[in-house]
């Protein structure tokens, strides 16, 4: 059985580009929010509400964007969601003008209103496009190409924005010089870094534009699965809601994105404890990423032999025990731990979302994948939590960065136990 039959294939490689364009706006920014806590002068907490805005626009929208799908079609989603990812990359013009942080906070929840968007219309749209029976290991091939543009994300990052920034550089010690600047050297910093910053997304908005055309001029089948006139959403829901497996896998996301989103996003803060500027620590972020995408490969090969439930529970373990050393280990060996984590992530998003689906009718599949990706809450909910433990310092004496990641570990614990619930039974 084909996965990708040759009628669909067109679509699917053009759908699959939304992937890694989603992929580079979420690990550009997860690095802004060490970026804007110095630029700044933003406690953890605080700085962590880049992250609260980003995926609260995934939690406000993917119900309004499910709804216009089911109404209208999978590309009129796309290309709604293209044109407010633009609309908000191309904010942070005014935004660095004005040296507002709600100002860029507003800025990433309307450009994640598009993300939303795009989201909610690319996965079910990737799940409709050839037989159901391999449906699961067909999203983790498009997933495959998530972490390609989440890589040029963090390159961009690594080798672009951060080098550029004045504020984070440091004296033979390792502590950062800008604390000890004068407002007014502070000011003349904080224009430039904010610039620096900005560029990244205006380039961004032009590139999203381009695709959006690319779009707009192309066919593509209308696989939402039923007549629209047809369509109860009370029905739906409540479909939905009886569907044990689907209802435990959207808390299941709930925890994978917050688990995701905290043991990215806090790399650079776990680096900095133990002296290490962050464009430096953001090369940790490149590696990690590097082997969540080799990895996503070798676990689409692995769902040939082995049952995805099964593979979800392994893997899940595997980032509990690499997380435990993060939170044990301080230094370079927790760091690797840390690192390490991404490894075991690597196929959770597509398959908790797979599995939750799999039993799911097409007609019910748009609104289904809001769910799923309101989820996404996960990412708006716990960082800023996590920033707040890591604001104390220590802990019994103990970095509270490192303990911090107690909360990753909670999530990976829910994954293992929904993989395991899972595991030889069919979806309800």
């Amino acid at each position: 059985m084909k996965l990708v039959e040759r009628n669909y294939l067109l679509t699917f490689i053009l759908v699959t580009t939304l992937f890694a364009l989603w992929g580079f706006a979420n690990d550009i920014t997860n690095p802004m929010v060490a970026a804007f806590q110095t630029v700044m002068e933003l406690s953890a907490a605080k700085a962590s509400l880049i992250q609260f805005a980003f995926y609260g626009g995934y939690a406000t929208m993917a119900i309004p964007a499910a709804l216009f799908i089911r109404k209208y079609s999978y590309k009129n989603g796309i290309m709604l969601g293209l044109t407010l990812y633009a609309i908000g990359a191309f904010l942070f013009i005014p935004a660095a003008a004005q040296q507002n942080f709600t100002f860029f906070c507003l800025s990433l929840y309307i450009l994640t209103f598009g993300l939303a968007f795009l989201e909610t219309t690319a996965n079910p749209f990737i799940l409709s496009l050839g037989a159901k029976e391999n449906s699961t290991r067909r999203l983790n091939l498009a997933q495959a190409f998530n972490p390609m543009g989440s890589l040029s994300g963090m390159a961009v990052a690594s080798w672009v924005v951060l080098p550029a920034l004045i504020s984070d550089r440091r004296n033979a010690a390792g502590e950062i010089i800008f604390n000890t600047l004068s407002e007014a050297e502070k000011a003349e910093i904080r224009v430039h870094d904010l610039a620096q910053i900005r560029n990244a997304y205006v380039v961004l908005g032009i590139v999203v534009l381009a695709v959006l055309i690319i779009f707009a001029v192309t066919r593509m089948p209308d696989t939402v699965g039923a007549d629209r006139s047809n369509l109860s959403t009370k029905k739906t829901l409540k479909r939905l809601w009886n569907n044990v497996a689907y209802r435990e896998g959207v808390l299941t996301q709930m925890f994978y994105v917050g688990a995701q989103i905290m043991t990215w996003t806090f790399i650079i803060q776990y680096a900095d404890n133990l002296g290490i500027d962050k464009a430096t620590a953001q090369k940790y972020n490149i590696i990690a990423m590097g082997m969540f995408l080799c990895f996503r490969f070798v676990a689409t090969y692995l769902m040939k032999y082995v049952n995805s439930r099964k593979l979800l529970a392994i893997f899940g373990c595997g980032a509990a025990l690499c997380t435990i050393g993060a939170i044990v280990f301080v230094g370079p060996l927790g760091l690797g731990c840390l690192v390490a984590i991404s490894a075991f992530m690597s196929l959770m998003f597509p398959t908790i979302y797979g599995i939750s689906l799999e039993n799911v009718s097409a007609e019910d599949s748009t609104l289904g994948a809001a769910f799923l990706v309101m989820a996404i809450v996960g990412g708006s909910i716990l960082p800023p939590l996590q920033g707040s433990i890591i604001d104390l310092g220590t802990v019994c004496n103990h970095p509270a960065v490192n303990v911090s990641f107690c909360l990753p570990l909670i999530c990976f614990i829910a994954i293992i136990i929904y993989g395991v619930r899972r595991t030889g039974k069919i979806a309800e």
